[in-house]
This record gives C-alpha cells, structure tokens and sequence, in this order.
C-alpha cells in the first residue's frame, strides 16, 4: 500500500492516493483490482496430511523406549503385553493427534469474524456485494448491525459508534468521526477508522477501504498467529531430556553386561542374548508414558472441578511452575461492565459498595438500601430519576421476578443503579411519560428528554452527557429540594479529581417546563438547566481478584495487567486489585520507542501497560520469556490470540472469550474468573509434586529389577528372578501401586514456596541420591533373601517366589515412603485423604497371593507355595526400608535446614 497512516491524513488524501472518488470505483476498475490483488478473505494456510501430522505424534523419546519395550515382549512371547504396549502408543498419539489439530482451528477461527457481505457505492450506484469482493479503493457504506468489511478510512458518519473489543480488548463503544489524528495514536484512539470485523453498534457512517485481507488488522493478528512459535512446555522438555538419558544408560549396561558374561564368566551368546533382554525389560520403565498422562488425566480432573478446563494436557504441570502471570484487564481482572462507584450532588459524595446492593453518604455513612430511605436525600432520588427517564436501554422482569437490563454499557449502569436503590422502573416511567427526546449524537455528546410529570407537577427536560457538555448550560445546581445558583468550581475539581482516577464521568440535569409543552428542541437545553448530580464510572475490578493477587505475591508468582485502556485508567484498576504499580505504566508508543534489549530490562520492574496492540502483547510475552520467566497470558478477545498461542500457558474465559481465543488457548476458565487462575497453579504444582513422587518410585524399583540380573551376572549366580516373573512385577507394580500416587492431596504450604525454576531437571541430587539408596536397599533385600533360601536347602522356584515376593512388598512398602517427597508420611493432616492408596496395597497383595498359591500362576511365573515364616521374613526385611527411608529423609531435612 501507498501509505500505513491513513487515520494521519484526511479523507480527501486516502481518496486520491488509491484513485477513487465519492462516486465509487468504475465496476470494471474494481473487477480488475480484484484480479490483481485478490479475494478479501484471510488465506487458509497449507497443512502437512493428515497421515503425516498423525506420525509425527510418534517422534519423542518415551515413544521409542515404549516400542523398543514392546519388541522386547514380542520376542518373550509375551503378546498381551506387546498390545497392552502398543494400545498406549496409538491411545497417546491419537491423543497428541487431536489436541494439535484444535490448535490449528485457531487461524481458520478468524474466517468466521469476517462480514459476509458489504453494502458498497461503485459508478455512483449502490451495490450489496459479497465481502470477498471488496478492493482498496471501494467506497463502502455501514449501519447499526452491520459487521465492518475491510479496514475502512471514514468519510462520513452520522452517531457511528462501533465495538472494537475484538481488536484492543476494551467494551466501551467507541465514537467515530471523519477529523485525521496524530502519527502515534494507537489503534483505539483512531476515531477516523473502522476495522474489519468490528461490529457498528449505532449510527451509521461511509468510508474508503485502505486494507483488505491479510493487510487489515485482522489479517496482521491471522500472520502472527501463523508464525507464532509455540514453546514446549517444561515437562515436555524435561521428560524428552529424561527419555535419552536413560535409553543410553540402559543400552550402555546392557553391552556391558553382555561383554562382561561372555568374556569373564564363558557364558554362550544365546544365554547371554537372552539376559540381556530381561535385564531391558526389567529396566524399561515401560509404565512411565502411561502413568505420565494418567497423572495429567488426574490433574485434568480436579481442574476442572474447580472451573478450570484444560485443552492442552501438558499445561496441567506447566501451571504450577508459572512465574508471571499476564493479565488482560477488561473482562479478566474486571466485570467487562460500566458499573457506577460514585454519585455526586451539590452537597454529598455516595459511595457504590462493590456488591452494588447499598449506597453509602460519605459525609454520615447513612445506609440507603430502600426507596423509603431513599426519600430523604432528595438530590439523589432526583438524579437516580433523571438517570432512569433519560435512557435508552431497555429493561423488563424475567419469569423469576428480577430485573433483566439492556442497552449500552452506560444505560445498564444508570437502569442498574436504580433497581439496587429499590425504585420501580417501570413505576418511574409510567409516571413520568417521554413526550420528545433529542437522541445522542457524537457531535453534541449528549441526551435529552421531555417528559410529563406525575401528579401534575408539570413537565421536566432531563439531560445526560459529557459533563464539559452539561455544565456550561447549567445555571443552577439542586440542593436540600431548591435550587440556587451553581458553584462551577466545585463540579469542576470533581469531575478532574475522578477523570485522573480513570472514571468515566455522566452528568444529570433537570429543567422544569410548562405542562402543555411537547415537543423538545436544541434551543431548550441551551441554558437555564439545573445540574443534579454526576455519576463516576468505571469498569470495576471483579469482588475476588484482589484476593487472588495476594495469594500469587505469596506463591512468589508476578501478575502484570496488559491493557489496551488508558494509561490512567490501568493504573487505578491496578491499584484497587492489589497489583504493584509504583513503577507507573508503560504505554505502547513507549514500548515501540524502546529495544527488545530495553523492554527486557523494563519488564523486570513494570507491572502495567496501557493502549498496547497485538503486537505490544507479543513483545512483552517475549521479553519476558527471554528473562527466564515462565508466563502465563490470559486474555478474551481476538487481540489476545498471538500473545495466547505464544506464552508457555494461554488463559482464555469460558462466557465471554471470543472463539478464536478458546482456540488458542491452553485452558479455560468456565466461570470467568481470575482467582480460578491461581487454583489452576496449586493443581499444577501438586500434579508435578505427584509426578516426582510416581519417578522416585518407578525409578528405583525398575532399576532394583535391572540391578538383580547385573549382579547375577557380575558374580556368576543363577538369576534370582526370571525374565517372566519381571514382567509380572512391572505389571502390577504399575498398574495398582504407582497410578495411586496420581491421588495425592497437597503438601503443606505448597502455595507459600516460589515456583520451581523450569530449567532444573525433574529429579534433584538429593531425590537423585534417594534413589540409587532405594534402588541398592531393594537389590540387597532380594539377593540376601534368595541367597538364604537357596542356602537353606529350598528348591530354586520356592527361593525365586520369596524373591519375588520380597521385591513387590519392599516396592509396596517404599511406596508409603514416597507419598511424602521430604516429610515424614506419617501427618495427621492428610495421611488418610487419599484411599486409592489404601486400595492399591491391598490390590497388590492379593495379586501377590495368587501368583504365589494359584495353581496355573505357579506353572505359568515358575512359582511354588512359600510358608508363614517365609512371609515373616518378607515383611521384617520390608519394615527395615521403610525405616531406613524415612531415616534419611529426616537426615537430609535436618542437613538442608543446617546448609540454609
């Protein structure tokens, strides 16, 4: 395009830069532009197959250890294995398959907010054209209803308001006209422009099209999404790492094993082919994949029980190590809703509590909860009046008897105001009947109307507007039931005192009039006007946020708000809701003068940002990703869809969050509600608690397993467990005992610890330490056991099946070790909130005893019946790791505290 500026220069300038003219383009004119530049619709990118997205769900470590595990069984003959093996792989892959395919909706969300058609002039005739077909140059005409075709430069406008909330993410309607604005404006303050698919919500207006499909700002936000690089979430990265690191420290053991039997021992190929493989099977945590997602699932689950719903399963865990929150402001950390805080008359200042139910009097605290209470304060009741008869919204009771309130955003407020007062609307307005009105317009900024009033008391002209409208036609100002001469200045530091706090002002004046007037003119409401009251609002924080935002101070997590409101405006919601603002608020034309080097230095001490773009929210999710900071970015609107797709965690709301946000997004809050955000964290962090607990478990009993047939080897001995007998254990270790971890309640003060650093590895030395010490207390256990029945003259099957046995119950008993990553297990908070627990002890022991006394399990695992003081010995030698365990972790706590 010619120019990027178009809201800098007039009308007249857009009309001969793109060679058009009020008239319209010549049709054939645009039938060629539309050949050369194309369609007016957002290009659908080019996907790979469908066949090779679902392979590529294949390509990850823990993948290939789960198919080598599964040619392993093939070759043991073990085929119920093999498919339970390979239902998980395809059961996941699937899984990763669909969630991937929901991420690529995301762009073809956008097709859908387009307008379908567009009422356009070309050769001086009016045209209705499929949207598509628009070109730069068109002249195209909208009206309340319509959705805005194309980026469009205005050349007229009649009481246009249009909502752009799908753009900056703000709900106040905002006012058009045809006047240039400065170079810097940001896309907000661009009165003379309007953007493809915004919606009018008023008026009417024409203009020119500057920019068509991916040019538009809609289009801008469709590329970045394309180009957006989505960032792996730290568990993906940690477990992918975790995956190499043990496939080549169990290929490395495995060769030396294999050499080792061989060379030093003149063991055969075969026979050494053959432990080899059972010492792959027994090492293979083949359970991990599954358990990992069962454990998200889990997290999955209680998330949602507390209204948080998860798209992406990986962001379960990613959750509890974010370290900054970004927040949108309107409609996340407010009500998305005008809401009136203050009321000002001549002589008191009212207070709207936050539940809007009561109205306090600054000056005596007077509770005002009642129309008869009410009476006594006339000038409010006057200017609550005034505000229900001088309004445009609509309103009615619903079938359970409560107000249902329509209209613009201000109208709701005024209507709202009176129904928590306890005033009858309908009673206000059938006694007080509209007889004539002159309708808002932008030009004049206000409303006023002419009604009847009852009891014949004669007739009243009320007017609402812009206070800079409203005061100068005022003469007089209401107070104690007269009226008397207006003091100015008063108003005035009133109106600037809440216009610097961000508020927006709505003045109410009153007129008396004779009864038989009728009809309403300019010329009516030019002077002589009293002035009643102003209302100061605001689009207020919701009631819980600021409880929220202290609870994330204490879990040592930053909340920033990035909004495309004012700058004052951001920093008064910040203040309310307990954000730290004393570092003031950057604005986005100071995020565009700034470097990326720059704006990571500054985002380490801003906490608001006001009037930002698309663009601005991109940036600062980078900047801050590139200071290490995991962050999670909520937002509802279109804007928000980059910075979504972008941040290690997007956050979108259930009700009132566009569709292509949901689509962008890894979880949804159902109840719109921030304080959901920091539930969301603490799931997150006892998912990644219960997932150290399920590795500190599988680990060392997997590696107990493997070590048995190593040291069998190394010393020359039969083996204590056969290869069989080791998928048994696998089986139902995995399936009964580690899932049940997935169930564990919260560790004390989970919330008052900061959030784990992501780049630090799952395991730390000290759990690193635990279980190479587990892994050698287990293999000991078994070794001695079986060395003393064989010595004891029992039969190799019976030694093998106490062997066995031993290894199960110390896995069983570790397995109350690890509920408590540190603390001893025994706490009488929570020792009994998770009876899966329980369960899968008592699961596991009866497995045990079948395999161990069932006839075909003796013939099928090499098993034979052992006797009580065999299972005596089991449970002493048990007890012993238990102990030991404990032992150390109470040594390590005592070691830390020291070291600290």
């Amino acid at each position: 395009m010619i120019s990027n500026n178009w809201h800098v220069e007039n009308f007249s300038f857009a009309l001969n830069e793109l060679g058009s003219t009020a008239h319209g383009l010549p049709r054939a004119e645009a039938l060629h532009r539309l050949k050369l530049h194309g369609p007016n619709e957002i290009a659908m990118r080019q996907r790979p197959s469908v066949f090779r997205r679902f392979l590529r769900q294949f390509h990850n470590i823990l993948i290939y250890v789960l198919l080598v595990s599964a040619l392993i069984t093939v070759f043991l003959g073990q085929w119920v294995d093999s498919l339970v093996i390979l239902g998980v792989v395809v059961l996941n892959a699937i899984f990763g398959f669909i969630q991937e395919d929901k991420a690529e909706n995301a762009i073809d969300a956008i097709k859908n907010m387009l307008a379908p058609t567009a009422n356009v002039i070309r050769d001086d005739r009016h045209f209705t054209v499929n949207a598509r077909d628009l070109v730069v140059g068109d002249i195209v005409l909208i009206k309340s209803g319509d959705k805005v075709p194309a980026d469009l430069r205005l050349m007229e406008t009649k009481s246009l308001q249009i909502q752009e909330s799908i753009l900056t993410g703000e709900s106040d309607v905002v006012n058009k006209n045809v006047d240039a604005v400065p170079v810097g404006a940001p896309l907000g303050d661009r009165f003379c422009m309007a953007y493809s698919g915004t919606a009018v919500t008023y008026g009417k207006g024409k203009g020119i099209v500057v920019a068509t499909a991916t040019a538009t700002e809609l289009g801008k936000i469709s590329a970045m999404l394309g180009s957006v690089r989505t960032v792996a979430t730290p568990l993906l990265r940690q477990m992918d790492s975790f995956g190499r690191w043990l496939t080549f420290v169990i290929f490395l053991l495995a060769l030396l094993t294999f050499l080792i039997g061989i060379f030093l021992w003149d063991y055969s190929a075969n026979q050494m082919f053959l432990s080899v493989v059972a010492l792959a099977v027994a090492a293979i945590p083949e359970v991990l994949p599954p358990l990992l997602t069962i454990i998200l699932a889990i997290g999955v689950t209680r998330m949602a029980k507390r209204n948080a719903i998860i798209r992406q399963l990986p962001a379960v865990e990613t959750m509890g190590s974010v370290t900054t929150i970004c927040t949108d402001k309107t409609g996340t950390l407010t009500r998305n809703e005008q809401t009136i805080r203050d009321i000002i008359t001549a002589q008191e200042q009212y207070e709207v509590e936050d539940n809007r139910e009561f109205i306090y009097s600054l000056s005596n605290a007077m509770k005002l909860s009642n129309g008869e209470e009410l009476n006594a304060h006339g000038s409010l009741l006057l200017a609550i009046t005034g505000a229900i008869l001088c309004n445009d919204g609509s309103f009615f009771r619903d079938s359970e008897g409560a107000w249902v309130l329509r209209g613009d955003p201000v109208d709701r407020a005024l209507l709202e105001i009176g129904v928590h007062t306890g005033i009858d609307l309908n009673f206000v307005q059938k006694n007080n009947p509209r007889l004539d009105l002159i309708p808002y317009e932008s030009e004049h900024k206000f409303m006023a109307t002419l009604h009847h009033l009852e009891e014949g008391a004669g007739g009243a002209i009320y007017i609402k507007g812009a206070p800079d409208q409203i005061l100068t036609r005022c003469t007089f100002e209401r107070i104690e039931g007269f009226d008397r001469l207006i003091n100015v200045s008063y108003w005035q530091e009133k109106i600037d005192l809440f216009a610097r706090q961000g508020y927006r002002i709505i003045a109410i004046a009153r007129k008396k009039t004779l009864p038989e007037k009728v009809t309403l003119s300019f010329a009516d409401v030019e002077h002589g006007l009293t002035l009643v009251a102003i209302f100061a609002l605001i689009d207020a924080p919701r009631a819980e946020i600021a409880q929220a935002v202290e609870e994330c101070f204490h879990a040592r997590i930053k909340v920033k708000m990035i909004t495309g409101d004012y700058a004052v405006t951001a920093l008064t919601i910040a203040s309310q809701v307990g954000i730290d603002s004393k570092t003031g608020v950057l604005t986005g034309n100071d995020l565009d003068a700034m470097s990326d080097e720059e704006l990571a230095n500054a985002v380490k001490m801003v906490n608001v940002y006001a009037r930002t773009s698309p663009q601005h929210k991109l940036r600062l999710v980078k900047a801050l990703q590139a200071n290490g900071e995991l962050v999670a970015m909520t937002g509802d609107g279109v804007n928000d869809a980059p910075a979504l797709r972008r941040a290690d965690i997007g956050v979108t709301m259930g009700h009132k969050g566009a569709e292509l946000a949901k689509e962008s997004a890894d979880i949804v809050l159902a109840d719109d509600n921030f304080a959901t955000i920091v539930h969301a964290i603490e799931e997150g962090r006892v998912v990644y608690d219960n997932l150290k607990k399920v590795l500190l478990h599988v680990l060392p009993t997997n590696a107990a397993e493997g070590l048995v047939i190593v040291m069998a080897i190394l010393f020359g001995v039969i083996l204590p467990i056969t290869p069989v007998q080791i998928l048994w254990v696998n089986m139902i270790t995995g399936v009964t005992m580690a899932t049940s971890l997935g169930f564990e309640p919260a560790e004390n003060n989970i919330m008052q610890r900061p959030p784990r650093n992501s780049k630090n590895s799952i395991l730390s030395s000290l759990l690193i330490f635990r279980i190479f010490f587990v892994t050698l207390l287990l293999v000991a256990s078994v070794f001695g056991i079986f060395i003393w029945q064989l010595k004891g003259g029992f039969e190799l099957s019976v030694a093998r099946t106490v062997a066995v046995n031993m290894l199960v119950l110390g896995e069983a008993i570790y397995l109350l070790n690890c509920r408590k990553l540190h603390s001893s297990v025994f706490n009488r908070h929570n020792f009994f909130d998770n009876p899966k627990f329980f369960l899968s002890l008592v699961a596991t022991l009866l497995l045990q005893l079948i395999f161990t006394y069932v006839p075909t399990m003796q013939k099928f695992f090499g098993t034979a019946a052992i006797g009580g003081l065999d299972w005596l010995l089991i449970v002493l030698l048990a007890s012993i790791v238990f102990a030991i365990v404990e032992m150390e972790k109470l040594i390590s706590k005592k070691l830390r505290w020291l070291l600290w």
